[in-house]
């Protein structure tokens, strides 16, 4: 259980930040990266769940809490100490990727076959899961980095993977009967501004 009864510690005043390992690294640390771009992640599905109703809400809020079990997991760096730690370590697994691609064979059955790429846009909902595909895309962007460097459970690096498709599938289906999906013309400015 979290208990937060003081918001500021001064504990990281000298360009440090304790891991959940309880080990201090800086805090422009790859593993601080990784987790941060997970944490804005979050933020930017916060603004997702703003626009959001019905069935999206509530797969939003899942990924939300998830994407807090993902930071946990990528805040602690010895995937061989989880078994000696005092307490169970958050790890994502296999399950929670694997709904994801359910959710994304779900949604995409709804839509048509795409024959050009969209650009980010169309209903509010849809904007915003398009800025969330972004920064997923970078989060794994970091998470990747991090794994060349030091231990990364596979299945966060699937999990986050995976994630930037959903929010893509869950983007066109914002934009009702893709109405809204707008269409990439390769070129089309360069005739006007001859």
């Amino acid at each position: 259980m979290v208990v937060l009864n003081r918001i500021y510690t001064r504990t990281g005043d000298g360009g440090q930040t304790a891991l959940s390992d309880g080990s201090r690294v800086a805090k422009h640390d790859t593993r601080v990266e990784a987790y941060g771009a997970v944490d804005e992640l979050n933020a930017t599905l916060g603004l997702c769940a703003l626009h959001a109703e019905g069935g999206i809400a509530a797969r939003i809020a899942m990924i939300q809490n998830e994407l807090f079990d993902l930071g946990a997991d990528l805040s602690r760096p010895d995937m061989a100490a989880d078994k000696d730690a005092p307490y169970p370590v958050l790890r994502i697994i296999d399950a929670q990727v694997q709904r994801l691609e359910t959710e994304i064979d779900q949604m995409n059955a709804t839509l048509e076959p795409l024959r050009s790429f969209i650009l980010p846009g169309g209903s509010a909902l849809a904007a915003h899961l398009h800025l969330a595909r972004t920064v997923a895309r970078r989060a794994e962007r970091r998470a990747t980095a991090l794994a060349t460097q030091s231990d990364v459970n596979p299945a966060a690096l699937h999990y986050l993977n995976r994630l930037s498709d959903w929010l893509f599938v869950a983007a066109r289906v914002a934009n009702p009967g893709q109405s809204g999906d707008v269409l990439w013309v390769p070129g089309a400015s360069r005739e006007a501004s001859s």
